[in-house]
């Protein structure tokens, strides 16, 4: 069995779960097993019961309310014991935050190897694989050796596709007793987000703002993103400036983007901001330095000022959809 820890809301699976869910299938599918899915907290029922268009033939439901919430050395401890307990040869996660650690602490449990954020697998003998190393500015192909062997997948290296086939899902309900030290580290609350509001890791067009979009200038910033339907999102400087919330951070150590359309104002293109919206379908980057990195990154690239440039957008949106 290939087993995948798979993320979600409380209403659907995480589109990262879903990349890794469609990662599995292809090796599954080469060692002729099943696929198999773990999941946590409220709401994890409906959506394992639905994961059968995901390829998914088990879906393992952890109950119990001291692993509602998400405590990583608790999980990771009961997503080793299903794998050893079904034999499970490859376990898989997301490359998110939680699926990184989530395995880390798994695979240190189990005694076994772990390869992080993944963006290719041969899943022959040799088990050979190609990861991210470095923030994603450098590729390492690496061979893994032991069983079972613990990996995540980088996010939006592949497009989360439904399975040929839609299978019957089988529902196991696991609760099992956590220890107080595994629990040690937990989640005790949660800032629900501001209602309406788009995912800026789901969202399909994202209005980026940098240095020199300045303190007092995201109104315009935020005029276009709700005009286009989509989400603000802002590189370090202007987090650790204070000037917005971390949760609108893209990068490396923010959220990594895939959407359809991603409009960079005023961001140079750091390495860091590169790796977190390389992702993109389009880029269309504004900036009054020609020579700045994330110019030459993009597909469409206005040499201006944003100040200038962004209402006159917002203005012909307008225009043209009579808002």
């Amino acid at each position: 069995m290939i087993l995948v820890f798979v993320e979600h809301d409380g209403a659907a699976a995480g589109r990262s779960s879903l990349e890794a869910l469609t990662v599995a299938r292809g090796v599954a599918s080469a060692g002729g097993v099943p696929v198999g899915a773990v999941l946590f907290g409220p709401g994890a029922s409906a959506i394992g019961a639905g994961l059968g268009s995901a390829g998914v033939t088990t879906a393992f439901l952890v109950g119990g309310e001291a692993l509602d919430a998400y405590a990583p050395a608790a999980w990771a401890r009961v997503l080793g014991a299903l794998a050893a307990e079904r034999g499970a040869s490859v376990i898989l996660a997301a490359g998110t935050d939680r699926g990184n650690e989530m395995l880390a602490y798994a695979a240190a449990h189990s005694g076994a190897a772990m390869a992080a954020n993944c963006v290719e697998i041969t899943p022959n003998e040799p088990f050979l694989v190609t990861r991210q190393r470095w923030g994603g500015s450098l590729l390492e192909e690496a061979r893994l050796d032991g069983s079972p062997r613990f990996l995540t997948i980088a996010e939006h290296v592949v497009e989360p596709e439904p399975a040929a086939v839609s299978t019957p899902v089988d529902v196991v309900v696991v609760e099992p007793e956590p220890s107080a030290e595994d629990l040690r580290v937990r989640v005790v609350g949660r800032v629900a987000p501001e209602a309406g509001k788009v995912s800026l890791a789901d969202a399909r067009v994202v209005v980026g703002g940098g240095r020199g979009v300045g303190s007092d200038g995201f109104g315009q910033i935020e005029e276009l993103a709700g005009l286009l339907g989509g989400a603000v999102g802002v590189s370090r400087v202007v987090t650790s400036a204070g000037w917005r919330p971390h949760a609108e951070q893209v990068g490396q150590t923010g959220t990594r983007i895939a959407p359809d359309l991603y409009i960079a104002c005023g961001i140079s293109g750091a390495i860091q901001h590169i790796v977190g919206c390389k992702a993109a379908k389009a880029i269309l980057a504004i900036n009054t330095d020609r020579d700045a990195p994330m110019m030459s990154k993009a597909s469409y690239a206005v040499v201006g000022d944003l100040h200038t440039v962004v209402p006159a957008i917002s203005a012909e949106i307008r225009r043209v959809t009579g808002r």
